[in-house]
C-alpha cells in the first residue's frame, strides 16, 4: 500500500519529473551483426580526429578499420576533412588491394557518408550498386 503512495508522490512531485526527463534522442533497436565466414568480409570503421598534425603530410586524423572475423585493426593516417571519394581511394589503395572487397561496412555515424563511400568503392571496383 505504501509503495503506491510513494509512486503517486513521485508522479506529482515537480522536481522528480524534471530530473527524470530524457534529454536525448531515443535509441534505436539493436541489430545483431551477422557472423562473418571469412576474414575481411565484414569490417567496422571509424575515425580518430583531433590529433596534432604529424608526418610529412601533416595528417590530423586516423581512419581505423577493424576486421570483425579476426579483430585485426588497420590504422590509416588521413585528414579529418577527407571526402567519401578521398576515403574510398585510401581504402582502395591501402586495404582492398591486400584484403579484397568487403561485403559489409559497419559505421555508427552518418549513413549518407557511408552510402557515398560504398558508391565510390564500387565505382573504383568497376561495378554498380
Amino acid at each position: 500500500m505504501w509503495q503506491n503512495a510513494v509512486a503517486e508522490h513521485f508522479k506529482t512531485h515537480d522536481r522528480c519529473q524534471k530530473s527524470n526527463k530524457s534529454t536525448g534522442k531515443r535509441l534505436g533497436n539493436m541489430i545483431k551483426i551477422q557472423e562473418p565466414s571469412r576474414p575481411w568480409e565484414i569490417v567496422h570503421m571509424d575515425w580518430v580526429t583531433g590529433l596534432p598534425p604529424g608526418g610529412y603530410r601533416s595528417y590530423n586524423a586516423c581512419l581505423v578499420i577493424v576486421d570483425i572475423f579476426s579483430k585485426t585493426p588497420i590504422f590509416l593516417p588521413c585528414h579529418k576533412d577527407y571526402t567519401a571519394m578521398d576515403t574510398a581511394l585510401l581504402i582502395w589503395n591501402r586495404v582492398v588491394s591486400c584484403t579484397g572487397i568487403f561485403t559489409n561496412i559497419i559505421r555508427h555515424r552518418d549513413p549518407k557518408f557511408t552510402s557515398a563511400l560504398w558508391t565510390n568503392l564500387h565505382q573504383l571496383f568497376g561495378t554498380k550498386l
